[in-house]
């Protein structure tokens, strides 16, 4: 598994007036959030190139991969990834963000088709997994989660899970993880509704017994990261991926007295 350099986590977030962080949005490619025409057929293209290029770049190589990598898999001039995102910090927010809602989105597709706790809380484990999205997790989620007391829908809610807040360091600009700063989950776009969805596929399978009482939502998402190892044979990578997934799955599932 590549973990992400959690003390050197970018986000396209600024800080405005009185420290208040400002994300630039991504409209039709703008970070500005502008309204645009529509991109022509070849940008668009070239969007779609670079996009696919960065996941697949920072999923081997952690978001600290650098723009000029992006765009030699993108097979795009670096000027290109510019153009379409201003800054690297813009490109990471909008990878992060997609990865994020793709794992809600799975987590609740678990939470809505499967009736039995176990069966939708490893639906979504290995359905996530096998995506990939675990090495694109956001740092501040895994940071932000992993000290989380028994989680839960409701225990989410009523605790507020917190996560590091990001602000721009001194000297250098750079937007860092501040250690014993926090923020509500719901600050970082899609964060507090990833956490909130895991959180009842968690609830509902302690609840039934079949979830051990000391795993919490921190636990459910670090098993997606650590299940999802980056190699560079696919065929080994689907197996080593499974082969771990059993083995931790295993690890979450409570025991008879």
């Amino acid at each position: 598994m590549h973990v992400q350099d959690t003390h050197h986590w970018s986000s396209a977030a600024a800080v405005g007036p009185g420290g208040g962080a400002v994300s630039a949005a991504v409209g039709n490619g703008r970070a500005d959030g502008a309204r645009t025409t529509p991109l022509r057929v070849d940008a668009q293209r070239n969007l779609e190139h670079v996009l696919r290029a960065a996941r697949e770049v920072f999923g081997e190589l952690g978001y600290g991969a650098p723009m000029e990598d992006v765009a030699r898999r993108a097979r795009v001039g670096v000027g290109t990834v510019y153009r379409r995102f201003p800054s690297k910090d813009v490109l990471v927010r909008r990878i992060a963000e997609e990865e994020t809602a793709r794992l809600t989105e799975q987590a609740r597709t678990a939470l809505g088709q499967e009736d039995e706790p176990w069966s939708a809380l490893s639906r979504f484990l290995r359905t996530s997994v096998a995506s990939g999205a675990g090495r694109l997790l956001p740092p501040q989620v895994l940071v932000g989660t992993a000290g989380l007391a028994e989680g839960g829908a409701s225990g989410a809610a009523a605790e507020e899970p917190r996560v590091p807040q990001q602000r721009v360091q001194p000297g250098n600009g750079e937007l860092r993880l501040v250690p014993g700063e926090s923020a509500g989950a719901g600050d970082d776009s899609g964060v507090g509704e990833l956490l909130d969805v895991v959180g009842q596929l968690v609830e509902r399978a302690r609840a039934a017994g079949e979830l051990r009482a000391d795993v919490s939502v921190g636990d459910v998402l670090l098993v997606i990261a650590t299940a999802a190892p980056s190699l560079p044979d696919a065929a080994q990578q689907a197996a080593a991926s499974a082969r771990l997934l059993d083995i931790l799955l295993e690890g979450l599932r409570s025991r008879p007295a």
